[in-house]
């Protein structure tokens, strides 16, 4: 018979929490490292990762998980703002933090007091972060440039490289550290237009840095590539990688979908996360009893119903009412009806002997058992990185060593 796991976490409070295993991250770190620098590269210097840890590091926890990848090797640090990068230098990181948004004015004084490496996506960010550098007394401060390759989002256009290049030249107190592009459909591996977009962006890209060499410019540390690419396109790799959600432990979606299976196999990976809750009622229903906000579930036989602790406010996305399922001792349990900010319901009929306490699974691992993240956002049509980014900051996140 199954018996309810046990935690090894011990908190008074809500009974909703996240379990972070270091041990996986660390792992997944080291296979990405290894799996980007094959012996039959021959590089005289490996590639670097520069590790994605913005959106509290999908949900991870940024700081905490930030200081345990700088522990474990990584070379740099990703995040969208200012704010975040302030926020992980408050906790200690002290390797490279590049901001991937750039900055908005106002914010330079704080990026140069805090080290922090804007990404530049506008010839005239170049001005005002000089200005910051200068009135810090600060001489050859660290900038990455964006270049827009096809994702038509930021970054400066392949034609706007002697724009930069002349703006940097009159930059005195700054200097091109590295320059990047950001992929659109690197999970497209089908011949299409689509794709075939991949490969443009890479000549693209390419054709500015000659470019910027033209001018005079050296391009510093060049990086592309995103989770897919790492996974499926070696030609992207250049010498810096950006994992996100791969570091985390899950392979994005390819197109065609059997290539999942593949790159899974080359590049293995375990999550990182797992969301548990535990169960604050269990009751019996009779045959047509209807359940939660407007009734949309019905019984249809003497069922027994649960309420887990956790709902959308914690990051179980609402479309998983009526479709989704958890995990208690080892048996699945459908989610119905709608899910509440606060708790949800589950149909535990098939569950033996399920009580109160028992704790439900949403998901990541349960002993030998796993159910992860990707599988859950692809059944509700979404990606995994809007998923576990989702978890709100109130449910409390435990790093297991």
């Amino acid at each position: 018979m199954a018996k309810t796991k046990k935690s090894p976490v011990d908190f008074a409070g809500r009974p909703v929490w996240a379990e972070v295993s270091l041990n996986a991250l660390r792992e997944n770190l080291a296979a990405i490292r290894a799996y980007v620098n094959p012996e039959s590269d021959g590089r005289k210097t490996p590639r670097k990762v520069l590790s994605i840890v913005k959106g509290n590091a999908y949900g991870h926890g940024g700081p905490e998980v930030s200081k345990a990848l700088e522990r474990f090797g990584s070379d740099w640090f990703g995040v969208a703002s200012a704010d975040e990068g302030m926020e992980l230098r408050r906790a200690g990181v002290r390797k490279p933090i590049l901001v991937l948004g750039g900055f908005w004015p106002g914010e330079e004084k704080s990026l140069v007091e805090h080290e922090l490496t804007p990404a530049i996506h506008r010839c005239e960010h170049l001005a005002l972060f000089n200005v910051a550098a200068a009135k810090a007394g600060k001489k050859h401060v660290a900038v990455h440039l964006k270049i827009d390759t096809g994702m038509n989002r930021l970054g400066l256009s392949p034609s706007d490289m002697d724009c930069f290049a002349n703006q940097l030249a009159k930059s005195k107190h700054l200097r091109l550290d590295g320059t990047f592009t950001h992929l659109a459909s690197s999970e497209v591996l089908t011949d299409t237009p689509i794709g075939r977009q991949t490969a443009e962006q890479v000549q693209r890209f390419y054709g500015a840095i000659d470019r910027l060499r033209v001018l005079g410019v050296t391009a510093g540390t060049m990086h592309i590539a995103n989770s897919a690419a790492i996974a499926a396109r070696p030609e992207t790799w250049a010498d810096m990688v950006r994992p996100g959600a791969l570091l985390y432990g899950y392979h994005p979606g390819f197109d065609p979908t059997e290539r999942r299976f593949e790159f899974e196999a080359k590049l293995r990976l375990r999550p990182v996360l797992s969301l548990r809750a535990r169960l604050l009622n269990v009751r019996s229903v009779p045959v047509g009893a209807r359940v939660g906000y407007d009734g949309s579930w019905i019984a249809k036989r003497p069922s027994r119903v649960a309420v887990m602790a956790g709902g959308y406010g914690d990051g179980i996305h609402r479309s998983l009412g009526n479709r989704g399922t958890v995990a208690i001792r080892s048996y699945i349990a459908p989610i119905i009806g709608i899910v509440s900010m606060d708790v949800v319901m589950l149909d535990v009929t098939d569950v033996p002997d399920v009580a109160i306490g028992d704790i439900a699974t949403v998901y990541g691992t349960d002993g030998d058992n796993l159910y992860p993240a990707n599988v859950v956002a692809r059944s509700i049509g979404t990606v995994t990185s809007d998923l576990i980014s989702g978890m709100g900051r109130r449910v409390p996140r435990f790093y297991i060593p």
